[in-house]
């Protein structure tokens, strides 16, 4: 699957980095449909294929950067399945994620 669309990519442009935003918009999700990991997606730098956004789920809960070649190149155990974007997730705001409100 591909996890950055155009038209997310589009999305991400619009909004912006958000960098000073206490309470940034959760543009897109990104999980593992064998367990545990989800990616929430804040910004995305495409000459980099990076995004800024919040982990959960893999030991604790953080903020930071992670690669998109890196998720969509990933299998994990013990199906071998991709990651894969959320395409049903409407987006929301950092603080309905952290208080369990969206998932």
């Amino acid at each position: 699957m591909k996890l950055i669309t155009k038209q997310l990519e589009e999305r991400f442009a619009d909004v912006g980095s958000q960098a000073e935003e206490s309470d940034p918009i959760i543009i897109a999700k990104f999980f593992n449909p064998n367990g545990a990991g989800t990616w929430y997606a804040i910004s995305y730098e495409p000459e980099y294929n990076i995004c800024f956004g919040y982990v959960t789920g893999l030991g604790f809960d953080e903020l930071g950067s992670f690669s998109i070649t890196e998720l969509e190149s990933l299998k994990p155990p013990p199906f071998g399945l991709s990651i894969e974007r959320d395409i049903h997730f409407k987006e929301c705001w950092l603080s309905d994620i952290k208080s369990g409100k969206v998932y």
